[in-house]
C-alpha cells in the first residue's frame, strides 16, 4: 500500500526512490558517529567538540548533536574538569560480547600472565583488521616505568613488531600497495627502502619474531611473534612492548625468545599449526 505522499503529481511510484534517499542519509549519519567514536585515541583519550569536528570534517553542530546522543548511551562522558570528551564505559557493555567470543583472546590470557610473570614486562594479543593491528588484550607490567598497549589501541606504522608479524604473511604485492597508498605509513619511504622491508619481513618470518628497536618510538622497544590456526594462517601476534633502557641487545633476542615460545604455546592451545621453519 502507498501514501499519497508516494506519488508525484503524474502519479508515478516514488516510494522506492524516496526509500532510497533516506537509507543513503541513515548511513551517512551511521559513518559519521562511528567516525567521530574512532577519533579518539590511547595517545589523545580526552577531545573537545572543535577538535573532533577538525579530525572528522564535520561541522560542531553534528559532533555535538552526536556526542549529546552518546553520552545519553554512556558511550561517552564528560570530563568534570575540562569539559572534553572521553569514551565511555558503555562501550565495554557492547565490546564484551565480542571480546567473550574471541577465541584466540581466551586461549592466550594465561599464556600472557605467564609471559609477563617471566620477562617482567607487558604482554599483549593483537589481531589483524584489514591494514591495522589492534590490542585485544594485555597483562600489564608490574615495574613503575613500563610501556603498555590499551585494548581497542590501533597500529598502523610499518616498523610496529605487531605490523611486522602480520605483514609478513602477506602476498608482497599486497604489502608494496599497503605501503605505497599510505595505508600503511612509513616516513620516507622510497624504492630502496621499501626492498629493504620487504626483505625484513622475510628475515622476520624466518626468525619467528620481530623486532621494533625504538624505531617508531625512541623510548620504547616491541618484539612480536605470530600465531597460527589449525590451517596455518597468522590469526594473531603475541606482542611484549617494553621500556628501550631496559633492554639490551642481550636481552632483546631473550625477549624475542619468550615471545615466540609463548606465540607458539598460544598456537598448540589453539589446535594450530605453525609453517615448517624455511617455508
Amino acid at each position: 500500500m502507498t501514501t499519497p505522499d508516494s506519488h508525484d503529481t503524474n502519479g508515478n511510484d516514488t516510494s522506492i526512490e524516496s526509500n532510497g534517499k533516506s537509507d543513503t542519509k541513515g548511513a551517512s549519519v551511521i559513518v559519521n558517529a562511528i567516525a567521530v567514536l574512532r577519533s579518539f585515541t590511547a595517545d589523545e583519550p580526552l577531545l573537545g567538540v572543535t577538535e573532533i569536528a577538525n579530525r572528522v570534517g564535520l561541522h560542531k553542530s553534528t559532533v555535538s548533536r552526536i556526542l549529546a546522543t552518546f553520552e545519553q548511551e554512556n558511550l561517552v562522558e564528560r570530563d568534570e574538569d575540562t569539559r572534553r570528551f572521553r569514551l565511555g564505559l558503555g562501550l565495554i557493555a557492547v565490546a564484551g560480547p565480542l571480546l567473550a567470543e574471541l577465541e584466540e583472546r581466551r586461549v592466550a590470557y594465561p599464556v600472557l600472565r605467564e609471559l609477563t610473570e617471566l620477562t617482567g614486562e607487558t604482554s599483549a594479543l593483537m589481531m589483524w583488521e584489514g591494514n591495522e593491528s589492534i590490542c585485544v588484550e594485555q597483562i600489564a607490567s608490574r615495574h613503575q616505568i613500563k610501556h603498555t598497549t590499551p585494548l581497542g589501541a590501533r597500529y598502523s606504522d610499518a616498523l610496529s613488531s605487531s605490523v611486522q608479524v602480520f605483514l609478513a604473511t602477506e602476498p608482497e604485492e599486497r604489502v608494496r600497495s599497503l605501503l605505497l597508498g599510505g595505508a600503511i605509513k612509513y616516513p620516507g619511504l622510497d624504492e630502496t627502502s621499501l626492498e629493504a622491508y620487504l626483505a625484513r619481513l622475510k628475515d622476520d618470518a624466518r626468525r619467528g619474531w620481530a623486532v621494533n628497536y625504538g624505531e617508531s618510538s625512541l623510548d620504547e622497544v616491541g618484539v612480536a611473534a605470530p600465531v597460527y590456526d589449525h590451517r596455518g594462517d597468522v590469526v594473531a601476534a603475541v606482542l611484549i612492548p617494553a621500556p628501550r633502557f631496559r633492554v639490551s641487545s642481550e636481552r632483546l633476542q631473550s625477549l624475542g625468545e619468550s615471545c615466540a615460545a609463548a606465540a607458539n604455546k598460544v598456537t598448540a592451545r589453539l589446535g594450530g599449526n605453525a609453517p615448517l621453519a624455511g617455508r
